[in-house]
């Protein structure tokens, strides 16, 4: 069995060649080809503190595994990451343990490639300006994968401590060579992003602002029923609004259940797979607003894994 470390996966992530596997795991998800159920999530030494569970078997795609995650707010004081875990991929035939990989970069390509397959369909094509509300580690992924699918001139930032959102703006200019700015508000990042990114943990919604006509967001924060990180008004009002799953998007994200409670329809929520199938429609026209909620999906958890492996393998790694 290999064991994958995140400096191994960081060196050998080509984001271009994961978003493909990301899309055609999406597409298998939608069409009912895999079994990956809602993931189980216990709460440990206190209830910010949570543990996921998310196994996923695909046969076309030949992946089984399973991921584990640890969400601890409170590492922050502690200086260590909020999220840790990992995933464990094993053989299709033989059901043997082959590899094992450190579980956060993961977490965070795997993020950031299903933002990007939503603002590749979703956001308009001439979107130029991205904003970022929530600059910790899953950030980094959602940049990459955002920048890989259009050509982003400008990164807006805003984060509670303003030290951070500078630390985030340099890494942004240094690994992008795009200008960054840091706004003391988070008002002022929705007001001027083309795509917006909210990637908090967040109980309340972080912005006020109404959104643009064009905008396209993908909110990623929030995990639980208890936590919301968009107004319920982002969604009301969005033209469309696009999950990975909509079982696990409805049975999980406070983003959705809050304004279904006043009244939003949740039959009109669509699964990102369906539009790379063809069965829907992504963006239609300039002004549309379009909303993608991600939970995370297991089966995309594991179909990342299964690249980093085949690259660790290819360049005699692990």
């Amino acid at each position: 069995m290999l064991i994958i470390g995140k400096e191994e996966q960081e060196n050998l992530i080509d984001m271009k060649e994961v978003l493909v596997y990301v899309e055609k795991a999406l597409i298998a998800f939608s069409n009912n080809e895999t079994q990956t159920p809602i993931r189980t999530a216990l709460s440990f030494d206190g209830e910010e503190n949570t543990a996921l569970f998310m196994p996923s078997a695909a046969d076309k795609l030949k992946s089984l595994g399973i991921k584990v995650v640890n969400v601890v707010p409170g590492n922050k004081s502690k200086n260590k990451k909020t999220i840790n875990g990992i995933v464990m991929l094993f053989d299709m035939e033989t059901g043997e343990p082959k590899a094992l990989l450190e579980g956060s970069h993961i977490t965070q390509i795997r993020t950031g490639a299903l933002s990007g397959i939503a603002t590749k369909y979703l956001a308009r094509k001439d979107a130029r300006i991205l904003g970022v509300i929530g600059t910790g580690e899953q950030a980094k992924g959602l940049c990459k994968a955002i920048c890989t699918v259009r050509k982003i001139e400008k990164v807006i930032l805003y984060n509670r401590s303003q030290d951070k959102a500078k630390k985030f703006a340099s890494y942004i200019e240094e690994k992008f060579g795009v200008a960054a700015d840091v706004v003391l508000n988070a008002n002022r990042v929705v007001e001027q992003s083309d795509i917006l990114v909210t990637a908090t943990n967040a109980t309340d919604p972080v912005y006020s602002a109404v959104l643009k006509k064009g905008t396209h967001v993908n909110a990623v924060g929030s995990f639980r029923p208890s936590m919301q990180e968009t107004p319920s008004s982002s969604i009301t009002n969005a033209d469309k609004v696009i999950v990975e799953s909509k079982e696990a998007a409805l049975e999980e994200s406070g983003d959705l259940q809050k304004p279904i409670e006043k009244g939003f329809p949740s039959d009109q929520l669509v699964e990102l797979g369906d539009i790379l199938r063809g069965n829907k429609e992504g963006r239609m026209n300039e002004e549309e607003i379009t909303v993608f909620k991600s939970v995370g999906l297991a089966v995309v958890d594991i179909i990342v894994g299964q690249y980093v492996l085949e690259q660790v393998q290819k360049n005699r790694r692990g």
